[in-house]
């Protein structure tokens, strides 16, 4: 455990000296809190609006903004390292491939929580005090809770890129397109076969393509709970689904868990 922790120490000093963390937190900051006093802007009017609102603008901006940083911050992890030669080296000390994989990911891990706490956590105290509710602290905390995760598991299959490719050119090819596949593409996929097939996908059956990209649990584990007027498109035909929030929750970290585990295979079979 004690070599986990030590990498793990070692990458948060690394993303801190890179100011990923600062560049991270001053981005979910500005974004987040712009968003929670100019959401109704569209609507003509300025100032900070329910706290339903805030929170399905909160989720659109997250599914895009999260998953994208997670990617960058981690898709040259091993990649990376085996081009310069330093994985070779670190492999030398006491730490088996398993102990280095984690290391890393709590670390880089680390980071993402951080930056997600101390820049989404500024649009709640703004929201708590100017509403004065307490359920803006329960929501947010299931927000930020679950941003954390997506984050963690867009992290996990950053590795997975890194670790199949042998050029850190292609791993950086291969995250920009997994996050435009899972960020864009597949709710366009979902509408198109929503238009497309002559009798329509059934809830159950639209709930079970959903599953397959954390983005779209993210976004309904945060929403399913809100009013359905602030909600549009694919997910307002999926909100009233069977799953609870616990379940959505559940999928949400197995998409951090298995991403992980099959990384952590990967890189004990690989040949360095």
């Amino acid at each position: 455990m004690s070599q986990i922790l030590t990498v793990a120490n070692k990458e948060f000093q690394d993303g801190l000296r890179n100011r990923w963390l600062v560049s991270i937190t001053i981005i979910f900051a500005i974004l987040s809190i712009g968003l929670t006093y100019f959401g109704a802007a569209a609507s003509g009017s300025v100032g900070i609006t329910s706290l339903s609102t805030t929170v399905a603008s909160l989720a659109s901006l997250a599914v895009f903004l999260i998953p994208l940083i997670a990617l960058l911050l981690s898709y040259d992890s091993f990649v990376g390292e085996q081009e310069s030669g330093t994985l070779l080296l670190l492999l030398t000390y006491p730490l088996s491939k398993t102990q280095l994989l984690l290391g890393k990911f709590i670390g880089q891990g680390g980071i993402i929580a951080l930056a997600t706490l101390l820049g989404f956590g500024a649009s709640a105290i703004l929201l708590y005090f100017q509403l004065g509710d307490s359920a803006v602290i329960q929501t947010f905390a299931l927000f930020i809770a679950s941003a954390i995760l997506l984050g963690l598991s867009f992290t996990a299959i950053a590795y997975l890129i890194s670790l199949s490719v042998s050029e850190k050119s292609k791993a950086a090819g291969f995250a920009l397109i997994t996050w435009f596949l899972f960020a864009l593409a597949f709710d366009l996929a979902l509408l198109a076969l929503l238009v497309g097939i002559e009798n329509g996908l059934t809830q159950q059956g639209l709930m079970q393509l959903m599953m397959l990209n954390p983005a779209d649990i993210f976004r309904l584990v945060n929403l399913a709970g809100l009013d359905s007027s602030d909600v549009n498109g694919v997910l307002a035909i999926a909100i009233n689904a069977s799953l609870s929030q616990g379940q959505l929750f559940s999928i949400l970290i197995a998409w951090v868990v298995l991403p992980l585990t099959l990384a952590t295979f990967i890189f004990r079979k690989k040949t360095l």
